[in-house]
C-alpha cells in the first residue's frame, strides 16, 4: 500500500499541490524569522564574535557591550599577571554625537577605540592590517559601508563627533551596531573623544590566552579575585549580549512574539490545506475499503502522504530562503542562520505535516464503502 502514497501524489499532484505550497511557505516563515532574530540580535554580539579575544573583562554585571562602564587599570594588571594568559589589549567604548552636514541632523554613535596593531584582537575578521594602518591618523575613523547614508558624510568625508572634527578613512563590512552607529577609531582618538572621563579609563580589556588555556578556567581565576571588575569568556558574554537584546528589551520581546504568530499562523493555513487535500480523496479511499483494504492500511497510506508532502514543502521552502537571504545580504539586512536553527525550523515544518496528517486520518472514518452508493 505505501507505493499507492508516491503514487497518488504524482497522479493527483494538482490536488496536493496547495498543501505542498502552504508547507514551502510555512517553512519560509520560519526560516526568514529566524534568520531576521538571529541577524538582528546577532549583531549586538559584533564585537565580540568579529575579534579574536578569548576574554573580555569589563564592569561587573554588564549585559550587553553597549552597558560597559569604566573599569581600572588593576584589571590589566590582573590579566598579565595571570600564568594563563598571553597579551592584553584595552578596548575603548565611547558614547558619541555625530553632526554631519545640514540635513542629516545628529546621530548617536558608539565610538570603538581599538589596536592599531596589524595583530590587534578588536574587530580581526573585519578589519585588514591597512585599515588599522589608517586610523594611527590622528582622528581618522572607519564606518560600516551601509551606515554611510544615515552619516551623510562620504569617504574622505568630514564630521563632528563630541564637538570633535574626525575624518572618514575607509569603511568596512560586518560592523554594524544594534541601535546605533559603529565607529571605529584608535584608542587615542576614542580617549580624546570621551568627554566623560577624559580617557583615562576604559571600559573593558580583552586577552589573548596562551595555546592550552581553558578560558572558563581563567576566567574563574580572574573573577576570584577581582574588585571592581569581572571577567568573561567570549562566547558567554556574547551569548548574554544576544539575551539581553532579546528578552530584556521591548524589541526584542516584540520580535520574538512576532515570530510565535507567525509561526502559529503558518501551523494552522498548512494543517488545514493539508486535512483538505487528504479529505478530498476520501472517495477513493472508500472504494479501496470496499475492496478489502483495511483501515490501518489507509491511515499509513495518509501518513505517508503527509511525509512526502512536508519533505517536498520543506526543500522548496529551503530554497526560497537560500535565494531571498542572498538577496538580503546583498542590500545589508542583517540575517544570519547557523545549523541548529536550519534543523529546528526543519523540524517544525516537519512536525506541523505531520500532525496535519495524523488529523487527517480522522477523515477516514469517512470512508464508508456506502458513500459510493450516494
Amino acid at each position: 500500500m505505501i507505493p499507492l502514497a508516491r503514487k497518488t501524489l504524482v497522479h493527483e499532484w494538482r490536488r496536493f499541490l496547495p498543501a505542498m505550497l502552504a508547507v514551502a511557505f510555512s517553512g519560509l516563515l520560519l526560516l526568514m524569522q529566524a534568520a531576521l532574530v538571529f541577524g538582528i540580535f546577532g549583531s549586538a554580539a559584533t564585537y565580540i564574535t568579529a575579534s579574536d579575544a578569548d576574554l573580555w573583562v569589563g564592569y561587573p554585571g554588564t549585559q550587553s557591550i553597549e552597558l560597559g562602564r569604566p573599569i581600572g587599570p588593576a584589571a590589566r594588571t590582573a590579566l598579565l599577571m595571570d600564568p594563563g594568559v598571553a597579551r592584553v589589549e584595552p578596548f575603548a567604548w565611547v558614547d558619541g554625537d555625530w553632526r554631519g552636514p545640514a540635513g542629516t541632523g545628529g546621530v548617536s554613535v558608539f565610538v570603538s577605540g581599538i589596536s592599531t596593531e596589524p595583530d590587534g584582537m578588536i574587530f580581526s575578521d573585519v578589519l585588514t592590517a591597512a585599515q588599522r594602518a589608517s586610523l594611527k591618523e590622528p582622528f581618522a575613523v572607519i564606518v560600516d559601508r551601509a551606515d554611510l547614508d544615515k552619516l551623510g558624510v562620504p569617504i574622505g568625508g568630514q564630521a563632528l563627533i563630541n564637538g570633535d572634527l574626525v575624518r572618514i578613512v575607509g569603511v568596512a563590512n560586518g560592523i554594524r551596531a544594534l541601535g546605533g552607529v559603529n565607529v571605529v577609531a584608535s584608542l587615542d582618538t576614542a580617549r580624546a573623544l570621551d568627554n566623560d572621563t577624559g580617557g583615562t579609563e576604559v571600559a573593558y580589556y580583552v586577552a589573548k590566552l596562551k595555546p592550552g588555556a581553558d578560558a572558563d578556567t581563567v576566567a574563574a581565576r580572574i573573577d576570584a579575585s577581582a574588585h571592581g571588575y569581572a571577567a568573561w569568556t567570549a562566547s558567554s558574554f556574547a551569548r548574554r549580549a544576544v539575551f539581553y537584546w532579546m528578552f530584556q528589551t521591548g524589541a526584542g520581546l516584540g520580535v520574538i512574539f512576532l515570530a510565535i504568530v507567525v509561526f502559529i499562523v503558518g501551523a494552522i493555513i498548512t494543517s488545514q490545506t493539508l486535512m483538505g487535500a487528504i479529505a478530498g480523496s476520501v472517495r477513493e479511499y472508500a472504494t479501496l475499503h470496499a475492496l478489502g483494504v483495511s483501515l490501518g492500511s489507509l491511515r499509513r497510506v495518509v501518513l505517508e502522504q503527509a511525509t512526502w508532502i512536508g519533505v517536498c514543502g520543506l526543500v522548496a521552502g529551503v530554497l526560497l530562503s537560500l535565494g531571498l537571504t542572498g538577496l538580503a545580504k546583498l542590500q545589508d539586512v542583517p540575517v544570519e542562520l547557523n545549523l541548529p536553527a536550519w534543523v529546528a525550523c526543519a523540524a517544525l515544518v516537519m512536525g506541523i505535516a505531520l500532525v496535519s496528517g495524523v488529523a487527517a486520518v480522522r477523515a477516514l472514518r469517512n470512508a464508508d464503502p456506502a458513500l459510493l452508493l450516494r
